[in-house]
């Protein structure tokens, strides 16, 4: 295991607490004053660079133990939290009818009895669905050709007096008789997993501790396989046992923390599958569907910066890769028997932009996933070679592939969206191209399509690339400057932001509001080389695209300079307290959602469940002296410095194992004494939730109506009408 080497040194034994200048914050008799957090300045020596941190008292030293028991916070830390809590409440108050406005303009958008297209498997058909005011579903099955409904778990009663409840993961064995499910208790994604014998009602006993969630049946229903998240949060091992109980047996142990795991089957059910990975690299194990007590076999051994996942397609393996400066991946395929690397063949074929995200197989069809200029397309293609495309001719959409949930079948299943337009969920007859509308997305209060427009621009970033930027507003919101923008980004790890509908984002459409989507540089939004172009030595490029894409949408009249809200979530935080140092400016308000923005503390800090596996995406700080001073300049949290800051909003959860409580407090209480423009630093962390905030689906549309009314606040400047 990697160790920080690093000498911490206490320059102040005391407390110095600043008070900072009134100038600096809204001030009057009745203004609330933000609570002033205590001076420890710590110096850090590394790499023979030194750095001081005034805030490290905040992160608490038994971290490990809080995100499984939240009560376990150290006093002054939950005093100070609880604090800020407090004064975000005061400063917003005036704001809490628009929230509840808007959260019941939300609520009136959401169909509250709604429920999944059934997904048939065998003699049976699986589907979720909710009943009126429920804050969970139900988890649900009933015969394929009718009959009457099992519910197979009520999550609603799972979650009865608990301050958290989320399931995971679900699923039932391939003989129908058992329902296993993964339950987070306190949103710190630590769960426990639960096996119900369906006839019988019952739940068996001993459930599955300290799991990630992550779990599938033997082919044969008879064991259960479940990956293990150890005491830093990370998932270090596969178990199985007999699925009824028994003894626990260990399959496998990944010796390298900077690797995540995780087991599955392939899709035809006759391999176990181990999938080994980080940011760059990747490794499979197999075990045969017909001896799942055997050891796991290599498919083909990791090899830095190459990545792969494999299933199973009846009588040969399936490989998705980046082998052979295959930058945006191709298609192999290899024998049963032998499917190492020298035994691939091209199915098909590496085509540079186009990305290969991922692909469902059945019986005689591969059906594939491509991105390319920040939208996607669906192909087709039969055991004999021969493809067809499902298209969409729209300037922006998100059209997704859900599978088909059994392979002897000639029917996948898809889904479709815009910005403007709800989800259709399509049944696609891949051998006679029929396809069969089963669902589209209700909006039972009402919505128009006819009444928004959905516009792709490109922006120019300053090396040339062109970044897409998607927008939705109504038809008669102007485009001369004065409406107020929403501008999202995220930018990271290659994940695309889908250009999709969202009936949340209506309730600032219908305000008056435009809504951008910048795909920068970090996601996979026109390929893989397009993530690639944003990482380690290159990551400001992210950065830059941002700018870029606000810069482009001021020439183009749709946002004016200081009348835009930028909003970014985890990476995306950190896009935040990046570009809010860069160009504050363009800012009437920025809010960073569960921001990582202590970059420089957290990348060298290995005992964290994400510094390992994320220093290929980041880089090592610990033993790369470049790589930590690209680092430390863009790092949000170490570039704060005296300067007009627009009006920020932070959020965090408590148990949040991913960006831990601490980045978004430190960031709050270094902007605060920094920023000059007299416009308020805001806190907000959820003491009941982790990284994704609350679990009920109605408790988190309060979040986003918050969020936004902060967004309207912000442009407004509502404090100063306080």
């Amino acid at each position: 295991m990697n160790r920080r080497e690093m000498i911490l040194s206490t320059a102040m034994t005391a407390a110095a607490v600043a008070t900072p200048a009134l100038a600096r914050h809204p001030t009057g008799p009745s203004m609330p004053q933000p609570p002033v957090a205590k001076k420890i300045p710590v110096v850090i020596e590394q790499l023979g660079r030194t750095r001081t941190d005034d805030y490290q008292w905040m992160k608490d030293d038994n971290w490990q133990a809080v995100l499984r028991d939240p009560t376990l916070i150290k006093g002054e830390v939950k005093e100070h939290l609880t604090a800020e809590n407090a004064y975000r409440e005061a400063m917003m108050a005036s704001t809490l009818p628009l929230q509840e406005t808007m959260f019941a303009e939300m609520r009136g958008r959401i169909k509250e009895d709604d429920s999944s297209v059934p997904a048939p498997d065998g003699p049976w058909e699986y589907y979720v669905r909710y009943n009126t005011g429920d804050q969970h579903p139900l988890y649900c099955r009933k015969p394929r050709d009718g009959g009457a409904e099992t519910v197979l778990l009520d999550a609603n009663k799972l979650a009865e007096g608990k301050a958290y409840s989320e399931i995971s993961a679900a699923s039932h064995s391939p003989d129908h008789a058992l329902f296993a499910y993964a339950e987070d208790a306190q949103g710190s994604e630590v769960h426990k997993i639960y096996v119900k014998d369906i006839a019988s009602g019952d739940v068996l006993p001993s459930a599955i501790e300290s799991a990630t969630g992550d779990f599938t049946f033997s082919p044969d229903s008879q064991w259960i396989f479940w990956t293990n998240r150890d005491d830093n949060g990370r998932p270090d091992k596969i178990f199985r046992r007999p699925v009824r109980g028994g003894e626990t047996t260990l399959v496998y142990d990944e010796a390298d923390d900077g690797m995540f795991i995780g087991v599955g089957r392939t899709s035809d059910d006759k391999f176990i599958v181990i999938g080994i990975q980080n940011q760059e690299t990747s490794e499979a194990r197999y075990i045969p569907g017909a001896t799942p007590t055997a050891e796991p076999v290599v498919l083909e051994p990791r090899v830095v910066a190459t990545r792969y996942d494999a299933d199973h397609w009846g009588d040969r393996w399936v490989i998705r890769t980046n082998a052979d400066d295959a930058v945006d991946f191709k298609i192999v395929e290899a024998p049963t028997a032998s499917p190492a690397k020298a035994n691939w063949k091209d199915l098909v074929a590496h085509t540079p932009g186009r990305f290969i995200e991922g692909l469902d197989l059945t019986k005689d069809h591969l059906a594939r996933q491509e991105r390319a200029d920040a939208n996607t397309r669906i192909i087709i293609r039969d055991r004999a070679g021969a493809e067809h495309e499902i298209a969409v001719n729209e300037p922006a959409f998100a059209l997704s592939l859900a599978g088909a949930s059994e392979f002897n079948t000639v029917k996948t299943r898809y889904a479709y969206n815009s910005p403007s337009t709800p989800t259709q969920t399509f049944d696609y007859d891949m051998a006679t191209r029929e396809r069969t509308l089963r669902k589209t997305q209700e909006i039972p209060s009402g919505h128009n399509i006819a009444d928004y427009v959905v516009e792709r621009l490109n922006a120019p970033a300053s090396d040339g690339q062109l970044v897409p930027v998607t927008l939705l507003r109504c038809k008669d919101t102007p485009v001369d400057g004065s409406a107020p923008l929403l501008l999202y980004g995220y930018g990271s790890y290659g994940i695309p932001m889908p250009a999709g509908f969202s009936a949340n984002r209506l309730s600032l459409v219908n305000r008056g509001w435009i809504y951008a989507i910048a795909h920068i540089r970090g996601g996979s939004d026109k390929g893989w080389g397009w993530f690639l172009g944003a990482r380690r030595m290159t990551k400001k490029n992210t950065f830059t695209d941002f700018i870029a894409a606000a810069e482009h949408l001021i020439d183009r009249k749709y946002a004016a300079s200081g009348n835009i809200v930028a909003q970014g979530g985890s990476a995306g935080g950190m896009l935040m307290g990046a570009v809010n140092n860069m160009r504050p400016d363009l800012w009437a308000g920025v809010i960073g959602q569960v921001p990582f923005v202590d970059v420089i503390n957290t990348m060298s800090d290995t005992s964290l469940p994400l510094t390992p596996p994320e220093w290929p995406e980041w880089g090592n700080p610990i033993e790369d002296a470049a790589a930590y001073d690209y680092m430390y300049s863009y790092s949000p949290y170490d570039q704060v410095e005296a300067k007009a800051y627009p009006a920020v909003l932070a959020t965090g959860g408590l148990s949040d194992p991913r960006v831990t409580y601490w980045e978004p407090e430190k960031w709050v209480a270094k902007l605060r004494p920094a920023t000059t423009s007299g416009k308020p630093v805001l806190l907000k962390i959820n003491m009941e939730a982790g990284h994704g905030g609350a679990a009920g689906r109605f408790d988190y549309l309060k979040e986003v109506a918050h969020d936004y009314a902060f967004a309207i606040w912000a442009i407004d400047k509502g404090w100063e009408k306080a």
